[in-house]
C-alpha cells in the first residue's frame, strides 16, 4: 500500500500537477498515433512542452507584477479581509488531505478519459494545476462532509467520479461560445471558472447585439500606437500603478507603503519607480503568454488529431483559459478591470447585506483570479456581445468570483475559519454543492451526491448532441450585425481605392494633355 500511495504520488505531484509534462506527453502520444518520425515526435513533445513552460513563465511575470498592485489597492483603500488564493488552501489541506487527493487525481484522470473515449462528451482536461485544486477541493470537502467515519475509499471513489464528471460537463456546455470565440471547433477550455465564462458569453449575447468588438476600436490618429496590444496593456497598467501609488503615498504614512516594495530603497522617488517598472513587468508577462500560446496551439493542435483519430476519436484538448486571450487581447484586459469592478460591488454587498445577515466572509478582490478569470470573461462576452459584452460579462464574472468563494467557506470546516477559499467560480459551487450533500452523512448523502453526477453528466450528453454536435453558435445576431459592419468597412475601402486610382488616372491624363499642347 505504501508503495502504491508512492507511486500515485509520483504521477499526481511530479507529472500531473506539472501541465506542462503532460501537455508533451500529450502531443507526443498525438504524433506517434499521426505515424511521423522518432525525431518529430521529440520536437512536438519539446515544443509543447516548452510552450507550455512559456505561458507558464508569463503567468508567474503577471502573477508577481499583480502582487505589490493588489497590496497598493488594499492599502490605498483601507479594505480588511479573506483573498481567495487557491494555492494557499491546497497548502493548508495537503498535509491532511495529500493522500486522497493523490488518488483521487490519477482515477478521475482515467475516468475522464473512459468518458471521452465511450461517450459524447469527449473532452481531454489537461490543465493540471486547477487538476489538483479540484481533487483537493473533493477531498476536503468529502472529509469534511461525511466527518471522521468515512472511509478513505469512499471519499476517494466519490470523489474521482465526481471530479471526472465535471472535468468532461464543464467544457461541454462551453463549447458552443468557446467555437463563437475561436471561430472553429478544435479547442475547448479546460479552466474552473467556466461558470463565468458561460454566463459572461450568454450575458453579453443579449446586451451586446448593436455592439462592435473590443478588437475594432478606432483610435484617433495620434494614438494609433495603442492599436497595439502589448503597448496599450503595459500603459494601462502604468497608469493604475501610478494612480494607487500617488493614493498610497497620500493615505498611508511611508514606512506603512514602502513595504509594499521591500527590496527598494525607503524614498518616495524609488516607491514611484519600482511602480513603474511593475507595471512595465506585467505588459512584458502578458506578451509572454501570448507568445506561448501561439507555440501550444502550432504544436499540440495537429498532435491532438492524432489522438482524436486513434486513442479518443473526435476529442478536442481542454486547455488552459489563457489559451482564448490572443482571440481578444483588447477583451481580456477590458474583462480584468470590469471583473475587479464588480469583485469591489461584491465586496460592499457582502459587508453591507450577506456578511450581517448570513454570516458571509468578507471577500477581498484578488489580483490574479480576476486577471485571468476576467480576462477569460472579457474574451467570451466580447465574441458574444462585443465591448459592451465584454464590460458587462467581465463585471458579472467578477460578482461571481466574490459572492461563490463566500458561500464555499461554509462547507470548508476548520479551512474556512482560517480565512482561506478556492478563488474560481467552478471550485466555489461546485464545491459548496459536493459539501452541502456531503453533510447528509452516509449513506443519504453519498447517494445524492451520485444523483447530482449522473444529472449533471446526463444534462451535458443531451447539451452535447443536441447542441454542439448540431453546430449551434450562440449571439447569432450580433454575428451578423459584425459582418454587416465588416462588409460596410469593406466596400468604403473599395470605394476608396477606386476613387483613389480614379484620381490618379485623372491627374495622368491630364499631365498627357498638357504635355501636348
Amino acid at each position: 500500500m505504501n508503495v502504491l500511495l508512492a507511486v500515485l504520488n509520483f504521477i499526481s505531484q511530479e507529472i500531473l500537477n506539472v501541465p506542462a509534462y503532460l501537455i508533451g506527453i500529450v502531443a507526443a502520444v498525438g504524433l506517434i498515433a499521426l505515424k511521423r518520425s522518432t525525431g518529430q515526435v521529440i520536437a512536438g513533445a519539446l515544443k509543447a512542452a516548452m510552450g507550455y513552460l512559456i505561458l507558464g513563465a508569463g503567468a508567474t511575470v503577471v502573477t508577481n507584477a499583480l502582487d505589490p498592485f493588489g497590496k497598493l489597492v488594499f492599502k490605498a483603500t483601507g479594505a480588511h479581509g479573506v483573498v481567495p488564493t487557491n494555492e494557499v488552501i491546497v497548502a493548508q489541506a495537503s498535509s491532511q488531505f495529500g493522500a486522497s487527493s493523490a488518488y483521487i487525481i490519477v482515477l478521475s484522470f482515467l475516468i475522464m478519459l473512459l468518458f471521452a473515449r465511450f461517450t459524447p462528451l469527449k473532452y481531454v482536461f489537461l490543465t493540471g494545476h486547477h487538476m489538483v485544486f479540484m481533487s483537493t477541493l473533493m477531498a476536503l470537502v468529502l472529509s469534511v462532509g461525511f466527518g471522521k467515519g468515512a472511509s478513505q475509499w469512499i471519499i476517494v471513489i466519490i470523489g474521482a467520479l465526481l471530479m471526472g464528471v465535471i472535468m468532461v460537463v464543464m467544457p461541454a456546455f462551453a463549447q458552443p461560445f468557446m467555437n463563437r470565440v475561436t471561430g472553429s471547433d478544435k479547442l475547448s477550455i479546460g479552466h474552473f471558472d467556466t461558470l463565468g465564462y458561460v454566463v459572461s458569453g450568454a450575458v453579453g449575447s443579449v446586451v451586446g447585439k448593436k455592439s462592435r468588438s473590443t478588437e475594432d476600436i478606432d483610435f484617433p490618429k495620434g494614438l494609433s500606437f495603442l492599436r497595439d496590444s502589448m503597448v496599450s496593456t503595459t500603459l494601462l497598467m502604468v497608469v493604475l500603478y501610478l494612480v494607487f501609488s500617488v493614493w498610497t503615498a497620500i493615505a498611508v504614512p511611508a514606512q506603512q507603503a514602502f513595504t509594499v516594495f521591500p527590496s527598494h530603497p525607503e524614498n518616495w522617488g524609488a516607491f514611484f519607480m519600482a511602480a513603474f517598472a511593475q507595471a512595465l513587468q506585467f505588459g512584458i508577462g502578458v506578451s509572454i503568454i501570448l507568445y506561448g500560446v501561439r507555440i501550444i496551439l502550432g504544436e499540440l493542435v495537429p498532435a491532438f488529431q492524432g489522438i482524436a483519430n486513434k486513442v479518443v476519436p473526435g476529442a478536442r484538448p481542454a486547455l488552459d483559459v489563457p489559451i482564448v486571450f490572443p482571440y481578444g487581447a483588447n477583451a481580456s484586459l477590458i474583462g480584468f478591470l470590469a471583473s475587479f469592478a464588480g469583485g469591489l460591488v461584491a465586496l460592499v454587498i457582502i459587508a453591507v447585506w450577506l456578511g450581517p445577515v448570513w454570516g458571509l466572509a468578507l471577500i477581498l478582490p484578488g489580483m490574479v483570479p480576476h486577471f485571468f478569470d476576467g480576462g477569460g470573461a472579457g474574451v467570451f462576452g466580447n465574441a458574444t456581445g462585443g465591448r459592451i459584452g465584454a464590460i458587462v460579462g467581465g463585471f458579472i464574472n467578477g460578482m461571481l468570483i466574490t459572492i461563490l468563494p463566500a458561500i464555499l467557506m461554509t462547507v470548508l470546516g476548520s479551512f474556512g475559519l482560517s480565512n482561506a477559499t478556492f478563488g474560481d467560480a467552478d471550485f466555489a459551487w461546485y464545491g459548496t454543492v459536493v459539501g452541502k450533500l456531503a453533510q447528509m452523512g452516509l449513506p443519504t448523502g453519498a447517494v445524492m451526491l451520485l444523483l447530482v453526477a449522473v444529472v449533471l453528466f446526463v444534462a451535458a450528453w443531451v447539451w452535447q448532441v443536441k447542441v454542439v454536435n448540431t453546430g449551434w453558435l450562440p449571439a447569432a445576431k450580433h454575428a451578423e450585425f459584425i459582418e454587416e459592419i465588416k462588409a460596410k468597412e469593406q466596400k468604403e475601402q473599395e470605394a476608396a481605392k477606386a476613387a483613389a486610382k480614379a484620381a490618379r488616372a485623372a491627374a495622368k491624363a491630364s499631365k498627357t494633355e498638357a504635355a501636348t499642347a
